[in-house]
């Protein structure tokens, strides 16, 4: 029988929430994207790099609803949330004219905390997006702790940025290249020092896992990789996370699924 999303709360048990960076969910689909939230039964679906509009695509989830935040340019950036949980509130976009024409965010209110599904901005091979992207990494964890004051919050997606050497395969060789820039790192760090948990990091200390691998020199096959895909809650929601992870097995996409079960 098809579950109805709107009569569950998330009250009722534990959440798991999964997060992905598709590269272009129309791709992603004939690759076997329905078969895999079969199997992975998440709870919560968050979705980057849609690379789509709504409407240009033929996907049939009847046990979940769907919210979708499209960029201006057509095949670019975007996301989406396919929740079973019906939230309180949906809002697309940060209120910042420069930073709402690419479909990066999407928060989702819910009983206990906001979700929010987050493809931040690349700084570009040649760094020429770097300072912009530093203004994203100010201007979001500003948008994160007002809505810490009202309640816990919990981000995920595609951060694009290795923060730790341990985040990558190898880091000497990428220390100022982007993704791996200090600026960008000290944007990650900026939000541990404001409170937030990185939650795979709660469970594994150690190198080796990843989360992105270049579609080249048979990368993914040799786990030669970056972890840059992320989940961050607050700390006030610590004692309530049960379990992080990471999917490296899973394909479709040149990143893996990364997820989390929280009560």
């Amino acid at each position: 029988m098809a579950i109805n999303p709107k009569a569950i709360s998330e009250v009722v048990l534990p959440m798991k929430i999964i997060s992905w960076n598709v590269n272009g969910i129309r791709a992603v689909i004939k690759k076997g994207l329905l078969e895999f939230i079969s199997q992975a039964d998440p709870d919560v679906l968050c979705l980057q790099e849609t690379k789509a509009r709504q409407e240009q695509v033929d996907f049939l989830l009847p046990d979940y609803l769907q919210y979708w935040n499209a960029a201006q340019r057509p095949g670019y950036a975007g996301t989406a949330i396919f929740t079973k949980v019906k939230p309180l509130r949906v809002k697309n976009d940060m209120g910042i004219t420069e930073h709402d024409r690419e479909g990066r965010l999407i928060t989702m209110e819910f009983q206990n905390y906001f979700l929010i599904t987050v493809y931040t901005p690349n700084a570009k091979r040649d760094l020429s997006r770097l300072d912009y992207r530093v203004q994203w990494d100010a201007d979001f964890l500003a948008y994160l702790k007002r809505l810490e004051r009202k309640k816990p919050a919990i981000f995920c997606g595609d951060l694009n940025v290795a923060h730790q050497e341990i985040d990558l395969t190898n880091p000497k060789a990428n220390v100022g290249n982007h993704g791996f820039t200090p600026e960008e790192r000290a944007g990650f760090s900026n939000f541990i020092k404001a409170g937030f948990v990185d939650t795979f990091r709660e469970f594994y200390k150690d190198g080796g896992h990843y989360t992105w691998w270049s579609l080249m020199s048979n990368a993914r096959q040799r786990n030669v990789g970056w972890r840059i895909d992320y989940f961050c809650i607050s700390s006030a929601l610590r004692s309530s996370l049960q379990e992080a992870f990471i999917l490296p097995r899973v394909m479709g996409s040149d990143h893996c699924p990364v997820g989390i079960v929280i009560k």
